[in-house]
């Protein structure tokens, strides 16, 4: 220890990161596992239609508190470092759940940093599958996480409750503890004013860092997911397409794109939100998803399979029968007063309130009900 001079390595600047990282930690884990209950429902969650843009707001914290988490770890990591080489390196069992607790939570840390950055910008690097990845690191780190708490909480406690006489004290020609936090704040700052802007319209002008920014790409929003040959090879001859609503119904019901154009069209300003954090509102027109149903003489409240024709991860996507039930859910054929581009779902695609974008199936094929 005697080699780390700088009184920036102290126990309580430590705590207060670790108070801040925590708290960022524990707002990025709960937004995350909460999607992802969206995203593969459980027999016993149903996810609401209402209000229209919560998802928007739980999955840019997740971004945002994701982001922000990256200089602070970086700065705690800094800070505590040279506790590593305490020597003895271990002095009581305390002391040893603390060191065994610091493999997953730091490994965890960064390996979730570093992949939920990677998968913002959809370059994947590895083998497996990002979500089940992700999911299973975050619950492995949040439980070391709170063992370290554990293991250090009296630590803590005793550093915040000393005189904070010295906290100011700086090296020669270095910065003080204040400036140090204040230069760590400002890094959080500056990475949430440069990317938040893809959830938050304000400071939309301000997100450089942003790999997607609303506004940007067909229709004046980004494409995520794009079609394979076969799906513009039929939206090319769109005089094949034919949709299918069938499953528990009285009466399998198939549709052309103007037997669809043809029925009662609804319209109404959604959002669109991403779960990589951007989102945007447009205005979306077409057949409630309801209205279908009722056609095919099933119950209101059903639950409904939403089939894509590409195949892939997200080609089938569940709408729960509170979703299903509002008036907004619908099967879109026009975005901002346009037919959907191919890229966007052309001729058809699910759009609903409080729904994560991916689960706003594009190049719909067929409608199940369940």
């Amino acid at each position: 220890m005697d080699a780390f001079t700088s009184t920036l390595h102290s126990q309580r600047l430590a705590a207060l990161l670790g108070i801040a990282l925590g708290v960022s930690f524990s707002i990025c884990f709960v937004t995350g596992l909460l999607s992802d209950l969206i995203q593969a429902p459980p027999a016993w969650f149903t996810w609401p239609a209402r209000p229209v843009g919560l998802y928007r707001v739980t999955q840019g914290l997740h971004v945002a508190t994701g982001f922000a988490s990256i200089p602070l770890l970086l700065a705690k990591l800094w800070i505590a470092y040279p506790r590593l080489w305490a020597w003895p390196p271990i002095a009581g069992l305390l002391h040893l759940v603390e060191r065994i607790s610091l493999v997953p939570l730091v490994g965890g840390s960064l390996f979730l940093l570093f992949t939920g950055v990677l998968n913002i910008g959809f370059w994947y690097p590895w083998n497996f599958f990002f979500p089940t990845g992700h999911y299973w690191a975050a619950w492995i780190t949040i439980g070391a996480l709170i063992v370290h708490i554990g293991a250090k909480a009296s630590i803590a406690r005793n550093a915040l409750g000393r005189s904070r006489s010295l906290t100011n004290a700086p090296m020669p020609g270095g910065l003080t503890r204040r400036g140090f936090l204040g230069a760590v704040t400002g890094a959080m700052g500056l990475i949430t004013l440069t990317t938040a802007g893809q959830t938050f319209p304000p400071l939309r002008r301000l997100a450089f860092l942003a790999p997607y920014v609303p506004g940007v790409g067909p229709q004046g929003f980004p494409v995520v997911g794009t079609p394979s040959a076969e799906t513009v090879e039929l939206a090319e001859r769109i005089s094949a397409y034919r949709l299918t609503v069938s499953g528990a119904v009285a009466n399998t019901l198939e549709l052309s794109l103007e037997d669809l154009q043809a029925l009662a069209q609804h319209e109404a300003e959604l959002p669109i939100s991403c779960v990589n954090g951007w989102s945007q509102t447009l205005r979306w027109k077409g057949v409630r998803l309801s209205d279908l149903v009722v056609m095919a003489g099933a119950p209101p409240d059903s639950s409904v399979t939403v089939q894509s024709l590409q195949p892939g991860t997200y080609d089938v996507s569940l709408v729960n029968p509170l979703q299903l039930q509002d008036p907004d859910t619908m099967l879109a054929l026009e975005v901002n007063g346009e037919p959907l581009h191919v890229d966007h779902g052309f001729p058809v695609r699910l759009i609903g309130p409080n729904r994560p974008g991916v689960t706003n199936t594009k190049w719909v094929q067929r409608v199940s009900v369940d």
